[in-house]
């Protein structure tokens, strides 16, 4: 098992600046991908970005590359969403996910899921 717990969503005005945080407990962390989908209103759930065990692999949405970046600390059991040049359209609860896959941009893969956090972007 592995519990995900994810932090520093809020409130901020278009074009600010978030940084979401997820740690993990329970199995080696390092033994995972990890993830990081939203959750819009209404929408399915989406991918964000994802990043390779070791940290050395990332992949993100077409609609955050230039604006989002993935990283993770495997000595802190953490992975990082800093999020840069906000839109509403990013309004969303953020979720980071953990997969035994060397790394995965497919929902179905991950197995652990956090509570998520809530980001709210306003116009």
């Amino acid at each position: 098992q592995v519990q995900l717990v994810e932090s520093g969503g809020g409130l901020v005005q278009a074009g600010g600046s978030l940084r979401l945080s997820c740690t993990a407990s329970g199995r080696t962390f390092s033994a995972y991908a990890m993830g990081w989908f939203r959750q819009a209103p209404g929408k399915e759930r989406e991918f964000v970005a994802t990043i390779s065990r070791s940290g050395g692999i990332t992949h993100s949405a077409d609609s955050v590359k230039g604006r989002f970046t993935i990283s993770r600390d495997n000595a802190k059991n953490t992975v990082y969403l800093q999020m840069n040049s906000l839109k509403p359209e990013d309004t969303a609860v953020y979720y980071c996910a953990a997969s035994p896959r060397s790394i995965s941009t497919m929902r179905y893969e991950y197995n652990y899921w956090g509570q998520g956090t809530q980001v709210t972007v306003s116009s």
